[in-house]
């Protein structure tokens, strides 16, 4: 009895008392506060990450002969319209815009997709030369794109796709990176529990993707979905290769914008602000699944 009394009064004497367990809660509910310094250092990278963006409104709005000035103008003017209507005239950009979200939007999917279904196999599940592939994998990220131009483009002259969008959406559907990045998230996001669980209940391994995985994976996708997406639409390498200006991309119709012997800065910077604005409708759509995968990220850590 005097050994039992003895073993309550010491856990009593380590629990921390209750005042103590008060001022933990309180702390661990208080809002975070940074100090003004923190916000003018936010405020100048905000600044300096948009200026690009805005010197593009103000070159779209502006005369050609209003850019060669010095100091040039600052503030947007009033001719963003008839450089929007040039720009279209020159060059085919609303196809332009049309063939860049075909084939960044099925890059997208098809990357997101494969990416997801061939890192949750490499992470949470055991089979022979796991390892091997992953490496392999891996490997391909070491590999410079210009050293497969030629036989891939022999591969798709020999499919008669050239001048035609899937030459350039099929190689582009699956990346190293992307299950590799894959991979890592899920190696850690994802616990064994409940793949065990869902398999006690009978649930097959698609089951188990659609039902478990996607769910935990969102944020992991979204980040890789916008990467992806970016990736896709500036690319310009590939689709000059592949497609005619018939069917461009926008990369490739803007290199047809701003010709003769001075180049019209200001139609151009119309031409490459019709080709952002499709990028900045994507980052709102995914920018909240991007900043809760960092919150989630966050309060894990």
């Amino acid at each position: 009895m005097t050994a039992l009394a003895t073993g309550r009064t010491k856990t009593a004497s380590e629990a921390p008392p209750r005042s103590a367990r008060r001022r933990g809660r309180s702390r661990a509910g208080r809002t975070l506060h940074g100090s003004r310094l923190t916000y003018l250092l936010l405020t100048v990278a905000v600044l300096v990450s948009a200026f690009p963006l805005y010197w593009t409104l103000v070159a779209a709005s502006r005369s050609n002969a209003e850019l060669a000035k010095a100091p040039p103008a600052l503030v947007p003017g009033p001719n963003l319209f008839p450089n929007v209507r040039a720009a279209l005239e020159e060059a085919d950009i609303g196809r332009a815009l049309l063939n860049s979200i075909v084939v960044s939007g099925a890059i997208t999917v098809g990357t997101v997709l494969c990416s997801t279904l061939a890192g949750f196999a490499f992470a949470k599940l055991r089979f022979r030369g796991r390892g091997a592939l992953l490496a392999l994998t891996v490997g391909t990220m070491m590999i410079p794109p210009q050293l497969g131009v030629i036989p891939l483009f022999m591969l798709i002259a020999k499919l008669q796709w050239v001048d035609q969008l899937q030459a350039v959406v099929l190689p582009g559907l699956v990346s190293g990176f992307g299950v590799f990045f894959m991979r890592q998230f899920l190696v850690r996001a994802l616990p064994d529990e409940l793949i065990e669980a869902a398999r006690v209940d009978g649930a097959s391994h698609a089951r188990i993707f659609r039902s478990v995985v996607v769910p935990i994976a969102r944020p992991a996708m979204a980040v890789l979905g916008l990467l992806t997406f970016m990736t896709a639409w500036n690319d310009f390498f590939w689709p000059i290769v592949a497609l005619s200006s018939q069917e461009p991309t926008v990369q490739v119709a803007l290199r047809q914008l701003g010709g003769g012997y001075v180049h019209d800065q200001s139609v151009i910077m119309a031409g490459t602000l019709l080709g952002t604005l499709p990028v900045l409708l994507v980052f709102g759509l995914l920018g909240r699944q991007i900043v809760g995968g960092i919150m989630q990220g966050a309060v894990k850590g």
